[in-house]
């Protein structure tokens, strides 16, 4: 109350020397008269940029219009605006423009529109309007320096537009009056006289972190006794309007050199139940003037005494209704038997003693009844605070009594009983064990439907325990489409939370039948999910590197809880998780999941891993493992695995793998593929290749004719792959079809791009009719054993690749084996059956004397020219791809 009166005593202040000084623009040269004046006695600057004074002389009256005016502030509160108005205006006598420097100035009317007053408290204590320049030393007045007198005989003005604003940093007070307009008349020139003015605007008001008021309609009627002899301002007739509540009131106030004296009396004009439900703001209470009501609703009070540094005025305000009921013609429940007994008090004027008691408030729905009674002492120091409240509710008929503007369904009993006594000096302090608490609360078939839930949400018990020490949870029963769960536990240092916004803790246990995670998404979030389903068009393996532009969901900051979980059967999507059980710990914006562990895809999924939203943007950190998972069902069920190993679609058996992954986030809290680092250790137990699963493998066995995936070795598959920059590196591993060892390395992108590296040793039998005759003819054991390695790139994309083959790399690889071969045998044997061989698979058969080979048809080997063995090389190659080009490359 006592920051209020130094608000309304500042603003009066401030329009009084607004009053004041407009005379001062009249003597000349207006904008230099102004400058003059606000650099010699104001710290502020005074915005003359887009300033625009203007004179107007329209006989027999003179017109002084200033637009776009803006005080600004230095110093601690530099850049803030501390008055601004669109557009001033005062009228004043022509002949004022005549009047010598002792002559009074007569102001006729002024007008402002679109003025804003910022009055702000630092949390030193420092204000932003004490602008006046200081001066050290007394300066003489002289005749010139001396104000001229000011006649306010005004007729007419008018503030329209316009607010207020008062933030104090050091109070934790707000306050602010909107779209003020206010009006008034009366001559201000007399020692005694009248001033009829009309005020409306909307107040909101925030007192160390409670909100009172938001935007609350306001309006007061009033007319002035103005004594300037004793400078008493009395309230003859005043009608006073908050929201829709109306209040008559009189009396005065006294304004003294260190103080002011108050007396007031106010009281709702009528005693009819509908001066409370006056008081809810109109978008609740709908048409009041259409309730039926019964009994009466007073509110009325007195505030008498003196305001100055150490004292307030002494006030008794009471609030009562007996015995009232209302109801809204188109519902079918009243509420009945209400009973109000409330007052707000002070009786010694000082400050801490003001207190609030509430001697009863009742009321009663069709069977059920609620009461409760409370009283705070010292509300302004250390507030004391001794609540009761008890009773039932049936939630379903609150709708059925008062029209809800909101859609959602709301039905179920809800039983109270509780009671609290604490003072805040306790609770500021941590001393919790010094409060007192006790009571249960309970809530029964309580069903709530919002527009934005997949289904509703139904509990079917719910019974908590209230103690000093924290609040039990003895039972939580709930379900909501598939999903079904029961939870127990505790939570502590409630009090703390609510009063000092300290960690609110908890221990819980939750257990579920089954969890349907679809359940608790938004339908918006469902329809995108089953229409990429649908349409086939899911992409996981693309990174979504630009995140949608909605805020991120930030984990809260004030929670520290720790949930042990399981659940029967855990259903995301399309997967069906088992048997699944974790301890999920909340804390300092994070979420660290232990120990989670679910059956899955005929085997399990192990995961340790945290999530955080601590800084800008969120981000992860997830170990996984995987036991025994049958590869093919969990390939078309992981949107991870598809990424990481997409060539893994053409296989089935069984998986085994550990994962170590970490990287941001999207505002979604899906994984940002870009940021992704990690690595990863996998094992797969082949039992079958289906190439025509894998593009990548159908264009192979295209390219490639001796290939046949169809008759595979490979038992057991490893490999260890790492993640960066949104590429996944595969180190070397090997594979074994038939008789064909393949060797396999590269890289792959997040955006399904490849770059890899395959080498087939492929066995001689492989190498054509031709190449079969020649190495029969050499009688050579090794020969059977000779095996040619070829070597495919794959580039492109996962669903378009591309092979290239160097076969000239191949060629020069065989031609060397065949010669140095073929050296071996010349000199270990010393046969003429080798070079005729060699002689007639590269010459024709053209018959040569061979009876005698030694030391010279060791150097006629040795002058075979390599391009004729390439030569044969080649031809052995036409075998083994079909006759195909050299060099090809093959895709979609």
């Amino acid at each position: 109350m006592k920051k209020l009166l130094k608000i309304f005593g500042a603003i009066i202040g401030l329009l009084l020397v607004v009053l004041i000084a407009i005379p001062f623009l009249f003597e000349g040269k207006i904008l230099e008269v102004v400058k003059s004046t606000v650099n010699k006695n104001i710290t502020a600057d005074f915005d003359f940029e887009d300033a625009d004074i203007s004179l107007i002389r329209s006989f027999p009256e003179l017109n002084v219009e200033v637009n776009n005016m803006r005080i600004i502030n230095t110093d601690v509160f530099a850049g803030d605006t501390l008055v601004a108005a669109k557009n001033a205006t005062v009228n004043l006598p022509f002949f004022t423009l005549f009047n010598s420097a002792a002559e009074p100035y007569v102001i006729n009317s002024f007008r402002i529109d679109g003025a804003v007053v910022n009055v702000f408290v630092n949390e030193e204590g420092k204000v932003n309007y004490d602008i006046a320049k200081k001066t050290t030393e007394p300066t003489a007045s002289t005749a010139e320096d001396a104000p001229s007198e000011v006649a306010l005989s005004i007729q007419q003005y008018d503030i329209t537009n316009s607010k207020i604003k008062y933030h104090d940093s050091q109070s934790k007070m707000f306050f602010e009056l909107a779209d003020l307009n206010h009006s008034g008349t009366g001559d201000l020139s007399a020692i005694i006289s009248e001033l009829d003015t009309k005020t409306s605007g909307l107040i909101s008001l925030d007192m160390d972190g409670t909100n009172y008021f938001t935007k609350t309609p306001i309006g007061l009627d009033a007319k002035l006794g103005i004594d300037l002899e004793q400078n008493t301002y009395t309230f003859l007739e005043n009608t006073a309007v908050i929201n829709q509540l109306k209040l008559v009131f009189d009396g005065f106030v006294t304004l003294k050199d260190n103080s002011q004296e108050v007396a007031l009396t106010f009281k709702t004009p009528s005693s009819d139940f509908k001066n409370f439900l006056a008081l809810i703001p109109k978008a609740y209470s709908k048409d009041i003037d259409q309730v039926q009501t019964t009994g009466d609703f007073v509110v009325e009070g007195q505030l008498k005494g003196v305001v100055d540094d150490t004292h307030i005025p002494t006030f008794n305000i009471g609030i009562t209704s007996h015995n009232a009921s209302f109801k809204y013609p188109d519902l079918p429940q009243s509420v009945s038997q209400i009973t109000i007994d409330t007052k707000i008090a002070n009786e010694t004027g000082i400050l801490d003693d003001t207190y609030v008691t509430v001697n009863a408030l009742t009321f009663k729905i069709a069977q059920d009844v609620f009461s409760a009674n409370a009283t705070i002492k010292n509300l302004m120091g250390n507030p004391q605070v001794d609540a009761r409240l008890k009773g039932r509710i049936n939630l379903g008929n609150l709708a059925q009594a008062y029209p809800f503007s909101v859609e959602q369904r709301m039905q179920g009993i809800l039983d109270a009983n509780l009671s609290t006594m604490f003072d805040m000096k306790a609770i500021e302090s941590g001393r919790y064990q010094d409060t007192k608490n006790s009571g249960s609360l309970a809530l029964n078939d309580f069903e709530f439907d919002f527009d934005s839930m997949q289904h509703p949400l139904q509990i079917s018990e719910a019974n908590l325990t209230f103690n000093t020490e924290n609040v039990t949870l003895n039972a939580l029963e709930a379900k909501t489409g598939q999903t079904d769960l029961s939870v127990k536990g505790s939570i502590a240092n409630l009090l703390g939370y609510m009063f000092n916004d300290e960690i609110l803790k908890g221990q819980f246990t939750l257990n579920s039948n089954t969890f349907a995670v679809n359940d608790f998404m938004s339908e918006h979030e469902n329809e995108e999910t089953e229409n990429k389903a649908e349409s086939g068009t899911s992409k996981p393996a693309e990174a979504k590197s630009d995140a949608v532009a909605t805020e991120a969901f930030k984990i809260p900051a004030f929670l520290d809880a720790t949930f042990v979980a399981q659940a029967n059967t855990v259903l995301y999507d399309d997967l069906a998780l088992k048997n699944a059980s974790a301890t999920l710990h909340i804390k300092d914006e994070t979420v660290s999941l232990n120990d989670f562990k679910t059956d899955i895809f005929n085997g399990q999924i192990a995961l340790n891993g945290a999530v955080s939203t601590k800084t800008n943007t969120p981000d992860f950190d997830v170990k996984l493992n995987m036991q025994s998972l049958n590869l093919a069902d969990a390939f078309n069920g992981l949107d991870m695995l598809q990424m990481v190993a997409p060539l893994a679609r053409a296989f089935e058996g069984v998986l085994n793998s550990g994962f170590e992954i970490n990287g941001q986030l999207n505002t979604d809290l899906t994984p940002n593929l870009n940021t992704i680092s990690g690595n990863a250790l996998a094992e797969v137990l082949v039992n079958e290749v289906t190439a025509q699963e894998s593009k990548v493998l159908s264009v192979l066995t295209n390219r490639l004719e001796f290939l046949n995936f169809d008759e595979g070795e490979t038992k057991t598959l490893k490999t260890a792959l790492t993640f960066q920059d949104g590429q996944v590196n595969v180190k070397p591993f090997n594979l074994k079809f038939d008789d064909i060892a393949v060797n396999i390395s590269g890289s792959h992108g997040f955006d399904q791009s490849l770059n890899y590296k395959a080498t087939f040793d492929v066995p001689a039998k492989y190498l054509g009719d031709e190449a079969q005759k020649l190495l029969a003819t050499l009688n050579n054991a090794e020969a059977k054993n000779l095996t040619v390695p070829v070597t495919a790139n794959i580039g492109g994309r996962v669903n378009s690749p591309t092979i290239n083959t160097d076969l000239s790399a191949t060629a020069t690889q065989l031609t060397n084996k065949l010669v140095a071969m073929q050296k071996d045998k010349l000199i270990n044997e010393g046969s003429n059956t080798v070079k005729n061989a060699l002689n007639n698979f590269i010459n024709g058969n053209n018959s040569k004397d061979t009876s005698a080979i030694g030391t010279d048809a060791i150097k006629k080997k040795d002058s075979v020219t390599t391009d004729q063995i390439k030569k044969a090389a080649d031809n052995l190659l036409n075998g083994l791809f079909g006759k195909k080009k050299s060099s090809t490359s093959t895709g979609d």
